[in-house]
This record gives C-alpha cells, sequence and structure tokens, in this order.
C-alpha cells in the first residue's frame, strides 16, 4: 500500500489529516524510540507531512506531549474494570496502573519528567475514589486512602522501571548482604537477602493490604 501523501495544494496540508492522528503517530512514536526521539521534525517525516502542518495540528512540542499523555490517559481509562467487591475492584485499579506503566514506560518517564503524572492516571484514580465511595470510605479517609495506594505503587514502579529484572530496591544489595554477619539476625534471614524478592509477588501482598487498611470489608461498609 502506497504511503504517499496527497497534499492540500493550496496549504501544502496533508488532505485527510487530523489531529487525533497527530497525536496518536506522536505516542507510537516515543513508545518505539522514547520521548526525546520525538521531534516536530521527526513527526513530520513518519506523517509525510512538513513541520509546518504538525504546528497548524497541535501547536508547540509541550502541547504536543502533554496531548499525548493525555492520550494515553483516555486509552488506558478504557480497560474494564473487575471485581465482585470494592476491595478486589481497587485491587485491580491498581494493578492496572502497574502494568500500564511498565507497557509504556517511554511516556510514564516522560510524564514524571514533565510533572503530569496525576493527568496519567486521572481516570484511573477517578474510578479508584468512585469504589471508596461506594464502601463508605469518604471525604478526608477517601483521600488518604487514595494517596497511600497511589504511593505504594509509585513506590514499587520507582524499582520495576529502573530494573524490571530485580526485585532489590539496591543494585547492588545482595552483594551488600552477603558480607552481613549479625548475631541477633539468623542465617536464613541474611541468606535470603542476597537474593531479590518476587516484585509482582510483593506488590501484590503489600498492595493489599494497603487497600485493606482503608476499605472494609464487604457489606459492612456505612
Amino acid at each position: 500500500m502506497s504511503t504517499t501523501a496527497t497534499r492540500n495544494e493550496g496549504t501544502g496540508r496533508r488532505v485527510g489529516l487530523d489531529r487525533d492522528e497527530v497525536i496518536q503517530r506522536a505516542l507510537d512514536l516515543i513508545e518505539r524510540d522514547g520521548s526525546e526521539a520525538l521531534t516536530m521534525r521527526a513527526l513530520a517525516t513518519e506523517l509525510g507531512v512538513t513541520t509546518t502542518t504538525i504546528y497548524w495540528h497541535v501547536g508547540g512540542r509541550e502541547e504536543l506531549l502533554t496531548a499525548v499523555i493525555e492520550l494515553l490517559s483516555r486509552q488506558q481509562a478504557e480497560a474494564e474494570i473487575v471485581g465482585d467487591d470494592p476491595r478486589e475492584r481497587v485491587f485491580c485499579i491498581a494493578r492496572q496502573i502497574w502494568t500500564n506503566a511498565q507497557a509504556h514506560r517511554n511516556v510514564t518517564s516522560l510524564a514524571h519528567r514533565m510533572g503530569a503524572t496525576t493527568l496519567l492516571e486521572m481516570p484511573m484514580e477517578l474510578a479508584m475514589l468512585r469504589e471508596f465511595e461506594s464502601a463508605g470510605v469518604r471525604g478526608a479517609k477517601a483521600r488518604d486512602a487514595l494517596q497511600a495506594v497511589i504511593l505504594c505503587v509509585a513506590g514499587f514502579l520507582v524499582v520495576a522501571l529502573r530494573s524490571p529484572a530485580s526485585g532489590s530496591l539496591d543494585a547492588h544489595s545482595t552483594e551488600l548482604w552477603s558480607t552481613v554477619e549479625d548475631d541477633r539476625v539468623s542465617a536464613a534471614t541474611l541468606k535470603a537477602l542476597t537474593r531479590p524478592s518476587d516484585l509482582e509477588a510483593l506488590f501484590n501482598t503489600t498492595v493489599t493490604a494497603v487497600i485493606n487498611q482503608f476499605v472494609p470489608d464487604s457489606g459492612t461498609a456505612a
């Protein structure tokens, strides 16, 4: 299939090209090559148009980057939330934030650098708030519950995004623990610390504990 762009002779813009396509292609480029690779010239080349066309559709690069984050945010919000009670559904949302961030690590890192992490996660955070409300968790308690879960997920993501294959908080921690001798700590514990944790399992256990601290058992909501 030919990829030659049809142009409007008066404007030089590709016929049929719209803002949504520009933003989606920018998202695809970032996912593939990283945010540093996204320049107006590179995107114009991807689309077979001039850089002027890109500016006409989306404004400047900062506006484009924000639009990319908003697009991924909307796409992620389309995922189904499952669970038989609020605890399970909040956990499902937390898991979606966790898995999405790793699946889209280039945009996740971009959002962090731009101070737009909440923009990326807002639909999921709102969905989580709805579940807290349905469980009778409201006001300041709902605020604290939301922040506790999000901070917990964020902490795990720091490790996962830095070193996906490692369950250690520090790349050198296993080596350091192998040198420790302390008669108040068992040899079995020290040996365990020389091996990385199962990060997925630890994530599930920890996030579940945080959620259960704030969300009452099913059937006991106010």
